[in-house]
Parts: structure tokens; sequence; C-alpha cells
């Protein structure tokens, strides 16, 4: 994970996704690149401006985007992350440049990056806004960071995958694999009842050893919990600090209508979450 791909936007929780970041990169060595996001103008002209919604002059998007660039530079300078690598294992960084991306080109503009990092989503369209992670989960084909907005401690030592074999979740194990080969310990969890016809979770984790990855399986019954709940609470109970799940294994609507594993995890997960589509 040498490119990684930040959007930045004034929100309470902004210095989550840095340290999150940051955290990556030099896990990695990596690159971070920094943008500034903010929502789409002409989706809002298109239709009625939300309450508390205000239209940017030329002269507002300059400067958001200067303040964004701001907070991405200063943070960086305080975490000692250089312009220019000093070596291959050490963490750099840049601005994009004078732009204002909207969220539905974080998914085009991702696709060159090994990973993506955003914020979980806020409720009423507050930022981080919810249109902006699925235009990366949907449009990326690249795997997504989901940071919560305490900012962890250490990420990608004690893993889970929440296994359900579904293609999505297959796809995000496969993006994720250099965080897994580095990881002290990799749970594939089942749940009773949720998978889709697929290959075993003890099968998954006896194929990640092939890779040198010390996973284990273990199987729970959702007993009066859902899928979503279940699966927080086990990462709780085994002090996971990076849960690894396919997104939106059922439909995006079915899921808005009837609920599901997706965005009971978008909603409640106090730790850090990597999906793909």
């Amino acid at each position: 994970m040498k490119a990684i791909l930040v959007p930045v936007e004034q929100h309470g929780f902004m210095r989550s996704v840095l340290d999150a970041t940051v955290l990556i990169a030099g896990r990695f060595g990596s690159h971070i690149e920094g943008l500034a996001l903010g929502p789409d103008i002409p989706d809002i002209i298109a239709f009625d401006v939300p309450v508390g919604w205000t239209l940017l002059s030329e002269k507002e998007q300059r400067e958001l985007i200067e303040r964004s660039r701001q907070l991405f530079e200063e943070f960086m300078a305080s975490c000692a992350v250089p312009r220019e690598s000093r070596g291959p294992d050490d963490p750099s960084c840049s601005w994009v440049g004078p732009q204002l991306f909207g969220d539905s080109s974080i998914g085009s503009y991702g696709r060159v990056f090994d990973l993506i990092v955003l914020g979980r989503p806020g409720a009423h369209d507050e930022p981080p806004r919810q249109s902006a992670l699925e235009s990366a989960l949907f449009e990326g084909g690249r795997p997504v960071l989901i940071v919560p907005p305490r900012s962890p401690a250490v990420i990608g030592e004690t893993v889970m995958i929440a296994w359900n074999a579904s293609t999505e979740t297959a796809r995000t194990v496969a993006l994720g694999m250099p965080i897994l080969t580095r990881a002290e310990r990799v749970i594939v969890l089942t749940l009773d009842g949720w998978n889709v016809d697929g290959p075993s979770g003890a099968e998954l984790a006896s194929r990640l050893s092939r890779s040198g990855i010390r996973a284990e399986a273990v199987t729970r019954r959702l007993n009066t919990r859902n899928p979503g709940e279940a699966i927080l609470e086990e990462a709780a109970g085994f002090r996971v600090d990076l849960l690894v799940k396919g997104a939106y294994t059922q439909s995006r609507l079915r899921q808005m209508i009837f609920g599901g594993a997706t965005s009971h995890i978008l909603a409640h997960a106090e730790l850090p979450v990597l999906m793909a589509h």
C-alpha cells in the first residue's frame, strides 16, 4: 500500500482520519496525497438546496481549498512526514493541487491508489458524507479505510475478517492482503446463518496460512443479534484494531429499506473498517 489518497474536509474528526492515514503510511512507507473535498455543486443546484447549505462563490471555494491544504500540510509537518521520502520504507506526502473535488469524483480519481481513507459517514448530509464513501466504494475499485471519530492507536496488528463467503468480502480480503500479511493475529469470523454459498471461514483461514498469515477461524451464533451488531461485539471481544468486511453484500437499496450489516457498521463502528465492493 504505497499510494494512499486522503480527501480533506473541515469536520469534527478530520484529524482522526489523518492520524489513521499516517499510521498506515508509517507501516508501509507510503506516499500520502491529500486533496480538498466538498459536496457536488451541480447536484446541489439541480435540486432544492438543503436547509443550512450555502452555495460557495469562487472566492469561498478558494478559501476552502486553502484551509484544507493548510490543515493537511500542518498535520503532516507535525508528524514529520516530508514531501520527499528519505528512503523506501519512509512515508512522504504531497497536495494534489488548487482544485475542489466533489464527492462523486473521489471514486474515479482514487482508482490509481492502493488505499482511500475517509471518515465514518455522519448523519443528515453533514461531513463526512455518505455520498463520498459510496463514490469510493462503488466507483473506485480500490479498498477504502473508514475511520471512526476517535483516533486509533494502532491499525492492522489484530485484524478480524467478517467472512460470509460473498464476492465482495473475497475482494476485500484480496485487496487487504498487504495488511493481513503484516498482522500479528487474524481472526476469520463466521456467523451461523449469515453466509451465502461458498467456502467456509475455516477454508479461508487455511488458504491465508499458506501465505504465512496467522489466521484462525471462529464461528458464532447470532442469537438475538443482527449481523452488524454481532460483528462489532465480536470485534470488541477480541480487541480487534481493524475490521475487514465486504461492502453492501446485499443491495444498497435493500439495506436502506431493511437494514444490513454494512449499514449498521457504518453507523456504529468505533474501530477502523477496511471495505471494498
